[in-house]
């Protein structure tokens, strides 16, 4: 953009990146260049970057599943760890699924398995209005405002295929010891999950017995010292459980028995 003195330079902006602890400063100078409108903008979107908002905010987007997802300010940003989970929902699917996205964010895990199921009727669900804004933007089929599974049409009970659920799992009092982007720049009711980090999944896990369908299934993301209490409490309400991970997260799946009663 100019040239290798000024502080428009992709070198010089490296730098203030790495000065501000940015790991992948050269990478990260890359797209903000390359996102830019004018050079007033790119200092903008540096200076809004050194001072730590999360580089996905700064952008607009974020790179999930090979998908480039808006997401807006203050909405919780993606992770691809989490494409575990739509890894093993596009697995367990049967044909033209019936997908309900819980805690949705800004739609990731919603649009990246549309792809994958063309033929999906998906409903997507946050408590967040900045969140619900963010994924009426991505995702491809309807997203609802409200609490888990309150705001879904009752037409659904019974007949959901697959739920998907990045809940909040971290503990309240580990909220402290994340890093300064998640802690300050995303919202608190996407990070905390209550004193052992598992109240919101354990009503996930109560609620979900009565929406899906014989063989449906409901994914959680959640820790691995977690997963052992999360997939016993799938257990007492009656589904079957199994523990999936990779190096990065641990997922529980739940599965509903083919002739459990309504």
């Amino acid at each position: 953009m100019s040239g290798p003195s000024s502080p428009l330079s992709e070198r010089a902006i490296a730098g203030r990146l790495r000065a501000a602890g940015c790991v992948f400063a050269e990478d990260e100078a890359q797209l903000l260049i390359a996102a830019s409108p004018s050079p007033a903008e790119l200092l903008t979107m540096v200076d809004r970057r050194v001072a730590g908002l999360p580089l996905e905010h700064v952008l607009g987007w974020a790179e999930f599943c090979g998908l480039r997802i808006a997401v807006d300010p203050g909405v919780f940003v993606p992770r691809h760890r989490t494409e575990l989970l739509v890894r093993q929902a596009a697995r367990l699917a049967p044909p033209a699924p019936t997908v309900v996205d819980l805690c949705c964010g800004s739609g990731a895990l919603g649009a990246a398995l549309a792809i994958r199921l063309p033929d999906v009727d998906l409903h997507a669900v946050d408590i967040d209005p900045a969140a619900v804004r963010s994924a009426r933007r991505n995702v491809r089929g309807r997203v609802y405002q409200g609490d888990l599974f309150a705001p879904l049409p009752t037409t659904l009970r019974g007949r959901v295929d697959v739920v998907l659920a990045n809940a909040p799992y971290v503990p309240t009092e580990a909220i402290r010891l994340l890093p300064p982007e998640a802690r300050i720049h995303e919202p608190q009711v996407a990070l905390d999950g209550g004193a052992d980090g598992l109240d919101v999944l354990r009503r996930v896990v109560a609620g979900a017995p009565g929406w899906l369908a014989p063989c449906g299934h409901l994914l959680m993301e959640t820790s691995g010292h977690q997963a052992e209490a999360l997939a016993s409490c799938g257990a007492a309400a009656g589904l079957e459980c199994r523990v999936v991970s990779s190096d990065e997260v641990t997922i529980v799946v739940a599965e509903t028995p083919k002739a459990a009663s309504r």
